[in-house]
């Protein structure tokens, strides 16, 4: 399927580890232009060497986006390479792991900051620009948000209020035609997966017992199969899609375990 995505600019937080790069990398094979945003200067240059190699476009601008103003500065960087800005991608973010009993005011705050904030941050600063071109902003969330998990208060919250932004933004921006959804994530294998399940005494134990939980095939959701729904709701294909959040989870939030073969 064509998207009609090509020369288009699309802003990826976050998008050179992990979903995010998965996200940046299918762009580019759709011919869109993704711009970078993210504090890690090595996976960037990485992530665009390889889609440079492929004959696709990319840019960045390093950001530490618990700094408004750097967020701010990062779109204003792609606007004077660019011109313009089609999309949105928040995408960044991590499970801190602030809880209630085991953290504080602070951490909890900060964690905001990390993991909610710098999603209005961007859109803001992308607004005059989506309004004109009449783009899309697709947020990254999480089960979380909706199934809880235990000893991370703070990105339960954060993911919560991404929900809530989705729609929000869904209903404030019907009369400039931008569209605004959400892929809600459950279990896949990124980086950052990797490193909290091998936290655990056996992590190859502890990956099979979610793997078999998981409805459908058993198995843990792609970060390319994440980035291809966000890529379709970022294009003209999805046209008469907003205020929606998309589960790519196989089933894992709302199937009834109890109907799952063991």
């Amino acid at each position: 399927m064509d998207l009609s995505l090509q020369d288009k600019i699309i802003i990826v937080t976050g998008g050179s580890k992990g979903i995010g790069h998965a996200i940046t990398n299918l762009l580019a094979e759709e011919k869109a232009i993704p711009f970078i945003v993210s504090r890690d200067e090595k996976t960037i240059l990485e992530t665009i060497e390889k889609i440079e190699k492929k004959g696709g476009r990319c840019s960045y601008s390093l950001a530490e986006l618990t700094d408004p103003q750097q967020g701010k500065q990062a779109v204003e960087k792609a606007i004077s390479e660019f011109g313009t800005v089609h999309g949105l991608v928040n995408n960044a973010g991590v499970n801190d792991g602030v809880g209630l009993e085991n953290g504080d005011t602070e951490q909890f705050v900060n964690s905001l900051n990390k993991n909610l904030v710098h999603y209005y941050v961007m859109a803001q600063a992308c607004l005059p620009y989506l309004k004109e071109n009449h783009g899309s902003i697709v947020n990254i969330g999480s089960k979380v948000s909706l199934t809880g998990q235990g000893g991370t208060s703070a990105y339960a919250a954060a993911c919560g209020g991404r929900n809530a932004l989705t729609r929000e933004w869904a209903v404030e921006l019907l009369p400039h035609s931008i569209r605004v959804n959400a892929v809600i994530v459950a279990e896949s294998y990124t980086p950052l997966y990797e490193k909290w399940i091998n936290t655990f005494p056996n992590p190859k134990e502890k990956l099979n017992q979610i793997e078999s939980k998981i409805p459908l095939e058993k198995r843990m959701t792609t970060p390319e199969e994440i980035a291809n729904t966000v890529a379709f709701l970022l294009s003209e294909k999805s046209s008469h899609t907003t205020g929606q959040l998309l589960y790519v989870d196989g089933g894992y939030v709302h199937l009834d375990r109890s109907l799952i073969k063991q």
